[in-house]
């Protein structure tokens, strides 16, 4: 019998002052079985780092032809693709060809991933990419419960998570490109 998703409610207090975006979305995001709480956590973040209207998450971690959350136009072009974790440069640049930009938020150890990926992708101009620091996100995750209710500003590069009890702040580290609107 296969594992089946288990949906997570998510309410988004979102403050982004460098954007002037102030919404509050309410959710409900699948977290797949083999998937860990630091990429739950980093695709929620990423929905708030780069809100849109149409900003939508993607089927998951089983079907590799989708992001892990994308914006895509009325027409159905994929104007905003946003990957989460660790993928390969191959991945980066398949990506960088199916859509307008590519965005990746890079959680985990990077000493091993980014000299092998980052000099491969360096030339796809529509591709930027940020690290979350460890030690924040670590201590974020522990606290998720079924039912996340995190306040989110953003300003000046950094993600200030709030939830019933403690704050946390996750500066971002700009690997390549910068924070694109």
């Amino acid at each position: 019998m296969a594992l089946q998703a288990t949906p997570y409610k998510v309410n988004l207090n979102l403050s982004d002052l460098d954007r002037e975006v102030y919404d509050n979305p309410r959710m409900t995001v699948a977290r797949h079985p083999s998937e860990t709480e630091q990429r739950l956590a980093a695709r929620v973040l990423a929905y708030g780092l780069w809100y849109h209207e149409h900003l939508t998450f993607g089927r998951g971690l089983s079907e590799v032809d989708e992001a892990a959350l994308w914006q895509t136009s009325l027409d159905g072009r994929i104007e905003h693709w946003i990957e989460v974790g660790q993928p390969d440069a191959d991945r980066l640049i398949w990506c960088s060809r199916r859509a307008d930009r590519v965005s990746l938020l890079v959680y985990g150890n990077t000493r091993v991933w980014a000299p092998k990926v980052l000099p491969k992708v360096a030339k796809q101009k529509n591709v930027h990419i940020a690290a979350l620091p460890e030690e924040p996100l670590t201590a974020l995750c522990a606290k998720i419960n079924r039912t996340i209710d995190w306040g989110l500003m953003i300003t000046d590069d950094v993600l200030y998570v709030s939830n019933a009890d403690d704050q946390y702040e996750l500066p971002l580290e700009w690997l390549q490109g910068k924070r694109n609107f």
